[in-house]
């Protein structure tokens, strides 16, 4: 599941010196030296999280203000309508919300997360992503908005059950946060932005620090023993049991919103009768999707053997037929549930829980059923 990148002139994140440190094994990953491990290794980093807190370096995702030239917070929210389906002009300050960058076909340039922080919106996107996110906000936004990308910040994310008590200590807000509350806060007496969100299914914390205090940070949150630093091999099998879209995987320029189950992200206001319905890229089609159905469904597959099925594996209706219905696009070992899990397309026909397709797999078919997600209940403090 991980991306290998070209050796060749791979950026480091201001935590790296802490990761060699630490004793990671480090690999390419979206332009990035990242660490993949620890020492622990990924089957106890992903436990650790589960039943304690991991802390992850997640600065090579790309920050960005984007701040209305008029000064009216409004006019920003309103200008980001035009490349998202999602309502930005009614998120509240103080929060945050899970949003799509669209293209004129519907399909989905890169997921992010818009924070309204009252004057200006704070957007985090996908490290792969990034260049071609900013080039699109300037594109499209640079009359209406300034547009600026945070590269003097990292980003780190605090997961796990005992993470709300580990940041406690640091900063007296967070206990009082809930999910998916978002805002500047000083933890260590270092001016942060701290949002309660994550990419685990986990409670926790998303905290974007100054470059320069990142790793005096990183260090005092490790030296909770409930702490355990995590790479991206515990990561992606985290975000996998919590069936949440890995972008160039379960997501991209060809799937759409609806296609990839995540209609619940478009508020009614932006679909069709609502108050601005529309007038995003890929409006038409994602509109008459919402309407109408797509014709093929992202959904969670349960391996019935205890052999994972990974992703590019082709899916069939039947044990027999030579007709693809689908492809797996995300697929792994569970170490939570002590089983394999995927995710992956399928025609919207088959998409029904509980129906059963099949993978190819090294020449053999192998049985899946169509599961809901998340496979592991999320934790989130609502």
């Amino acid at each position: 599941m991980l991306a290998r990148d070209d050796q060749s002139d791979l950026k480091r994140t201001p935590l790296h010196d802490l990761h060699v440190a630490l004793g990671a094994r480090v690999v390419p990953f979206a332009g990035y030296e990242m660490p993949v491990q620890y020492a622990a290794g990924v089957l106890k980093e992903h436990l650790h999280t589960r039943r304690n807190a991991g802390l992850f370096d997640v600065s090579h995702m790309g920050q960005f203000v984007l701040r209305a030239r008029s000064g009216a917070p409004e006019d920003a929210a309103l200008a980001l309508e035009q490349l998202v389906p999602q309502d930005i002009l009614a998120l509240p300050a103080g929060r945050q919300r899970y949003a799509q960058f669209t293209n004129v076909d519907g399909g989905i340039l890169d997921d992010l997360m818009v924070a309204n922080f009252g004057d200006h919106l704070f957007l985090v996107v996908n490290a792969a992503c990034k260049n071609a996110d900013e080039a699109h906000l300037r594109e499209h936004l640079s009359e209406a908005c300034e547009i600026e990308p945070l590269s003097n910040r990292a980003l780190l994310a605090l997961q796990g059950p005992k993470a709300e008590t580990v940041l406690a200590k640091y900063c007296a807000e967070t206990p009082a946060m809930r999910f998916m509350d978002a805002g500047p806060r000083q933890v260590a007496g270092i001016e942060c932005f701290v949002s309660r969100s994550g990419y685990t299914g986990e409670d926790g914390y998303e905290i974007s620090v100054p470059s320069e205090e990142a790793e005096r940070l990183a260090r005092l949150l490790l030296e909770d023993g409930d702490v355990l630093p995590i790479g991206l091999g515990a990561r992606d099998s985290l975000r996998l049991e919590a069936g949440l879209c890995l972008y160039g995987h379960d997501i991209d320029s060809s799937t759409t919103p609806v296609e990839a189950a995540l209609e619940w992200s478009v508020q009614k206001s932006r679909r069709a009768g609502g108050q601005r319905a529309g007038g995003f890229l890929g409006a038409e089609t994602i509109l008459a999707q919402l309407s109408d159905g797509a014709p093929r469904r992202r959904v969670g597959l349960k391996p019935e053997g205890r052999a994972p099925v990974r992703e590019g594996a082709p899916l069939f209706a039947d044990s027999n037929s030579t007709v693809e219905i689908g492809t797996v696009t995300s697929g792994g070992f569970g170490p939570t549930l002590n089983a394999p899990v995927a995710m992956g397309y399928v025609a919207t026909p088959l998409a029904s829980i509980g129906h059963r397709v099949f993978a190819q797999v090294r020449g053999q078919r192998l049985p899946l059923m169509v599961a809901p997600t998340p496979f592991v209940p999320n934790t989130y403090k609502r």
